[in-house]
């Protein structure tokens, strides 16, 4: 009865989750990122606590922290492109309409206005959309705050009840699985934007002095663009110098393109990633652009979050399922080793004929 009564409740959960992800799912990504946020802030939380804060203090300085850090990461692109709106479309208007280049003797003719007219409709209808989004965007982020600084407050019951789904047996893989996320988000968060930061302060030094109109809103541009893997702020870049050697600057373009490489997309990586390289989650640079590309296109901009963590489940149980292949190669059981002796050849002791 016990077993049966195990699936029946099994099967139950199982209808429930799916109902659930059916009914909620306009906030079901809002749940999902408050809860990565919660692993990268639990640290945090558990540091005030032995200061001698009250559990509900502590999480809510966390809760504040993670708010605070969204509204710093999100704001400069909003207010860039609210501010900015009317002069990234006319300068996308000066534009020429095509551009003609010779390849291999033949002349070749890349028409540009239809990406451009694109280009500009879609920057509008991102504007309108957001102003009709606003109360939506609101209530999404109160959730957010809500649901963080439950997961702070009490993290230990969500563990607890995931703890007795599961046979003690198998513990171990969560904690493996565990601190695998732990580390994915840790390279995901808190690396990622200490990466940013320091390609914003590169970046507002460096277009300053090439003489660009607008270096802080570019440098927080640019530090945004960290968080797409491989590529990064060399979007921008390239994007500037080709413009100056549009719009007949050459000698800007060239040192943009020559500088802005070295010291805004290499240097950061160069530096801080390798001081923190340690407390990364160890996913492969293509692995992890697999899931950053393939989480983005599936479900949406959660995907630059969960898109490498799924990946980096994915290694963790393989290796899991490795080192299980190499022990049981390792320590044969008793039984093996009878049977494996019996099967190896019986060397032949017989005596020869002394003739």
């Amino acid at each position: 009865m016990d077993r049966n009564r195990q699936l029946v409740l099994g099967t139950l959960l199982v209808v429930l989750v799916a109902l659930a992800g059916i009914v909620l799912g306009a906030v079901l990504q809002t749940v999902v990122f408050a809860i990565t946020v919660a692993y990268v802030l639990h640290p945090l939380k558990r540091l005030l606590a032995k200061r001698g804060f009250s559990d509900r203090v502590a999480s809510a300085v966390a809760t504040l922290t993670a708010f605070l850090a969204v509204l710093l990461v999100t704001s400069p692109l909003v207010i860039v492109l609210y501010q900015r709106r009317e002069q990234f479309i006319e300068l996308l208007r000066t534009l020429p309409d095509s551009i003609a280049f010779s390849v291999s003797g033949f002349q070749v003719e890349l028409e540009l206005e239809p990406l451009i007219d694109s280009t500009i409709a879609a920057l509008q209808d991102i504007a309108v959309a957001g102003a009709v989004a606003a109360p939506s965007i609101a209530l999404q982020v109160v959730l957010f705050t809500i649901v963080l600084y439950g997961l702070l407050y009490k993290p230990r019951a969500l563990r607890a009840a995931i703890l007795k789904l599961v046979p003690s047996g198998y513990h171990d893989i969560l904690v493996r699985l565990h601190n695998r996320t732990r580390m994915t988000l840790f390279s995901l968060y808190v690396l990622q934007a200490t990466t940013a930061l320091g390609t914003v302060v590169i970046g507002v030094i460096l277009f300053s002095a090439l003489g660009y109109t607008a270096p802080f809103s570019l440098a927080a541009i640019a530090g945004l663009l960290q968080f797409i893997p491989i590529l990064g702020p060399s979007i921008l870049v390239v994007a500037l110098a080709a413009n100056d050697l549009l719009v007949g600057n050459p000698v800007r373009g060239g040192m943009m393109l020559v500088t802005g490489l070295l010291f805004i997309s290499l240097l950061p990586d160069a530096v801080i990633r390798t001081k923190l390289a340690g407390k990364t989650g160890k996913i492969d640079s293509s692995l992890y652009f697999i899931g950053f590309v393939g989480g983005i296109l599936t479900i949406g901009p959660l995907g630059v979050v969960i898109g490498p963590l799924v990946v980096a489940l994915v290694v963790e149980v393989v290796l899991l399922i490795s080192e299980r292949d190499s022990i049981a190669n390792q320590y044969e059981s008793p039984i093996e080793r009878v049977t494996n002796a019996s099967t190896e050849p019986v060397p032949d002791t017989s005596t020869r004929d002394s003739s």
